[in-house]
């Protein structure tokens, strides 16, 4: 549970339009998020020059959320290098928009990121003639996508910030043909390696698909899982109570809800992302605040709920996508056998075992005698005693 004892007071002597900012801008530091996180942070600090991370979630889980925080960690952990240089950019953060109709723009994906990057003009970039060119000069408006992608990776160079952050990356995957959708892959892959940052893809789990479209790219690419609250395990739901518990208490309302009390209809309907949940209990606050703002009643709250057919949606799609991130041992004996290698493991479960005796009395076919022949042992000299000469 959380020390702070709920909402200032004095809010609710605010006007209805800063009580409800105040909600939306309240987030809770949840034990999913700060484990994506910590996972996020050391996969940036430990990527190889060019790499690819995808963080991959279910819908509303918060990776919003944890792209605001890479960004504010990496902006603080920089303050000293960017006083003294302050042409850099600590790191760059944008939102992939999804094409109204047909392919990815990615004229408009270069664009947004010269944006980011503060860069002047950057509707007014020219391409200059080349040396060799004997024509008068006329200097061309950069409107080849190609052109802009060349001005993007020399802003970045520029710049220097540690890593690009690419938030609802599954729009990069609208595509109409599976070899378009490997041409996506080759922009990201080559945008990576001529700038020599990692480039982080937060998307749902529409982008597993698209990171294992190149074994070249599944070796140079780290996958940060950012999952939900399962209701089949103990610690997790009480995570979710306390989340929960923690929205209640900062409702900016006269009388405090009891959402805990009825904790497993608030999970039923937003499958345990925080991010669903927070959303929801928003729609309600705004009702609430209409009414007047004393109360947040039953009514408000269903009348702001996602429809059951909406979650069944949500969860499904949630639940495969969880199924592809599982290592189960099926798939680890799938893969032992395509490899020619034992499926046989030691406890840890992490190497094969490495005994030869048992390998060998298991996988060595046993000789099969005649009848009447005796079993190959040493037959006894003597009398068995021995000789004192």
């Amino acid at each position: 549970m959380e020390k702070q004892q709920g909402f200032p007071r004095a809010l609710l002597k605010q006007s209805t339009a800063e009580r409800d900012e105040y909600f939306r801008s309240y987030t809770v530091a949840h034990p999913n998020l700060k484990s994506a996180n910590e996972d996020l942070a050391a996969a940036i600090r430990e990527a190889i020059p060019g790499s690819l991370i995808f963080v991959c979630g279910p819908s509303g889980v918060g990776k919003t959320t944890l792209r605001l925080r890479t960004e504010q960690r990496i902006t603080s952990e920089l303050l000293t290098e960017l006083n003294s240089d302050p042409g850099r950019l600590p790191v760059v953060g944008i939102d992939a928009d999804s094409p109204d109709v047909g392919n990815f723009n990615w004229k408009q994906f270069y664009t947004i990121v010269l944006e980011a990057l503060n860069e002047p003009c950057v509707n007014h970039k020219v391409k200059l003639p080349s040396d060799d060119d004997d024509r008068e000069p006329v200097k061309q408006r950069l409107r080849a996508t190609s052109d802009l992608r060349h001005a993007t990776e020399q802003a970045i160079k520029f710049r220097k910030p540690v890593s690009l952050l690419i938030d609802e990356a599954q729009h990069l995957a609208k595509m109409s043909s599976g070899r378009k959708l490997q041409d996506q892959l080759d922009s990201i892959k080559s945008l990576a390696n001529r700038t020599k940052i990692p480039i982080v893809l937060l998307g749902t789990y529409e982008l597993l698909p698209f990171r294992n479209l190149s074994a070249q790219l599944s070796r140079r690419s780290v996958d940060v899982h950012f999952r939900r609250y399962r209701a089949d395990h103990t610690e997790e739901t009480k995570s979710f109570k306390n989340v929960l518990w923690s929205f209640q208490n900062h409702l900016p309302v006269h009388e405090m809800p009891d959402l805990v009390g009825d904790w497993d209809y608030f999970y039923e309907r937003s499958i345990g992302c925080v991010g669903i949940l927070k959303d929801w209990l928003i729609r309600a606050l705004v009702k609430a605040l209409k009414d007047g703002g004393q109360r947040l009643t039953r009514k408000q709250i269903e009348k702001s709920a996602p429809s059951v057919s909406q979650v069944e949606k949500m969860f499904s799609e949630a639940v495969e996508g969880e199924a592809l991130l599982e290592e189960s041992p099926e798939s680890r004996t799938r893969l032992r056998t395509l490899m020619g290698l034992p499926v046989t493991f030691t406890k840890s479960g992490s190497v094969p075992t490495t005994n030869s005796k048992i390998a060998l009395s298991e996988n060595t076919p046993r000789k099969q005698r005649k009848p009447g022949e005796r079993k190959p042992k040493r037959d006894p000299i003597g009398n068995g005693q021995r000789s004192t000469v």
